[in-house]
């Protein structure tokens, strides 16, 4: 009878290791293991290797798991019923019960949950060649279980997964837990890397309306000076119209060209001076445009649209401000496109990205429409609203302060919240936009 009861306290550790195992190696970290693989870790590759065969792995943990379970209560039946008669079957059933949800599943579950990536490196060594005794029944099991669902007209195809990596990135981004603004701003850098391969140079560039550019038959002292008021080191060159560029003008090849010339401007070709324009389309990807400022070696593009007109300007700069946030130097110019108010609410530039201010307010404004906050006010109102129409939109408060001819400069931005006044529709937007009148 003492040597029964070994043998069942035996077979329950060998459940709680079985336990154990498959929560540690399931919840296990797959970027800590690829690091400690790269480092040389051992331990650490038989975690992959044992992640990347997971069909297999569950099947032993489920078959040693069971045959021990299975023979533990077979054994505490037999000594019972010897005991107690018929009535042992019970008493067994209670007590196996009672000690196998106990000590074989809650208490070793708990603890790898706690400690998966520890417990996964001191398994693994043990569970591989586990896996290995048992291949030939997982694979038995395996054939078995993928007829059975065939017959039921279900069908398994691991090579579709049921999430991307990308999404699976980002959720674990959001994840991320933390309110401080250091948090936040990791976040959001995640999150802008990520859409580098679904945002639009267009999003991005810089309007043709801002862009500062030089017409070529000017004379040279007053293309230095404009150059020299810019704060921009390349601009666009044109000739007879703005739509016609002929090329871009480096400050710095200006520079030379007059140290060479001895300081004398008379004459200087500064045509001759510009190097070709490079044209992109406003539909190409930012990722692709990184890459192809790295191949060309090269930080300025003209962006131009279907029919070839100049839309505006994107630089290796305005990518990278994409990731990392606003990049500003000594002779940026600083824009005030966002004042938090006391009230909770936001002035906002209207040429203020939406993408900003997403990233910035950690908000999920749509920017499928529209690129900037006035945009978005417009496609959404389906009109040009006057100074003082106030708007709701996403559950946003939208109330236009200024406006330059048909362009809306300054918007007061409130989060969602209850808002007073008389509510009538507008239309079929998906937005359910409202104006308060």
């Amino acid at each position: 009878m003492l040597i029964t009861a070994g043998a069942i306290a035996i077979l329950l550790i060998l459940s709680a290791f079985y336990s154990g195992s498959e929560t540690a190696l399931t919840a296990a970290s797959k970027p800590l293991m690829h690091q400690l693989e790269a480092r040389g870790n051992r331990r650490a590759r038989m975690v992959n290797r044992l992640h990347d065969r997971k069909g297999p792995l569950l099947g032993a943990i489920l078959i040693g798991n069971n045959l021990v379970n299975i023979l533990a209560s077979a054994l505490a039946a037999s000594v019972l019923i010897g005991l107690f008669g018929e009535a042992g079957i019970a008493y067994a059933t209670i007590i196996m019960t009672a000690l196998i949800v106990m000590f074989s599943e809650i208490l070793p579950k708990t603890y790898a949950m706690h400690n998966a990536d520890r417990f996964a490196l001191a398994i693994a060594p043990v569970m591989r060649p586990i896996v290995q005794i048992f291949s030939p029944l997982t694979w038995a099991t395996q054939i078995i279980v993928r007829s059975a669902l065939g017959l039921l007209g279900m069908k398994l195809n691991p090579e579709e997964p049921f999430v991307t990596s990308v999404e699976e990135l980002r959720g674990a981004i959001e994840l991320h837990e933390g309110d401080d603004e250091a948090v936040q701003h990791e976040r959001a850098m995640l999150r802008s890397v990520l859409d580098l391969a679904e945002v639009e140079v267009a999003e991005i560039m810089v309007h043709r309306k801002t862009v500062a550019m030089v017409n070529a038959d000017a004379p040279a002292n007053v293309v230095l000076d404009q150059i020299l008021a810019s704060p921009y080191t390349r601009l666009p060159l044109w000739r007879g119209d703005t739509d016609n560029l002929i090329g871009v003008v480096h400050a710095k090849e200006i520079l030379r060209a007059l140290k060479d010339r001895k300081g004398n401007i008379e004459g200087l070709n500064i045509e001759a001076l510009a190097s070709p324009p490079w044209f992109v389309p406003e539909t190409t990807r930012l990722l692709e445009q990184l890459e192809a400022f790295r191949s060309r070696r090269e930080h300025f593009a003209l962006v131009v649209d279907e029919y070839g007109s100049l839309m505006g300007v994107v630089t290796l700069e305005d990518i990278l401000e994409e990731i990392v946030g606003d990049i500003s130097d000594e002779h940026d110019i600083a824009v005030p496109g966002l004042r938090p108010q006391p009230d909770g609410s936001l002035i906002v530039d209207g040429q203020f990205t939406i993408r900003d201010l997403n990233r910035q307010m950690e908000w999920s404004l749509p920017d499928q429409e529209a690129a900037t906050v006035a945009g978005l006010v417009l496609h959404e109102s389906r009109r040009i609203p006057e100074v003082g129409q106030v708007f709701i939109f996403y559950g946003f408060r939208f109330e236009i302060l200024r406006r330059k001819r048909h362009q809306i400069t300054a918007i007061r931005i409130s989060p969602p919240r209850e808002t007073g006044g008389n509510i009538s529709e507008m239309g079929e937007s998906p937005a359910q936009a409202t104006e308060i009148k």
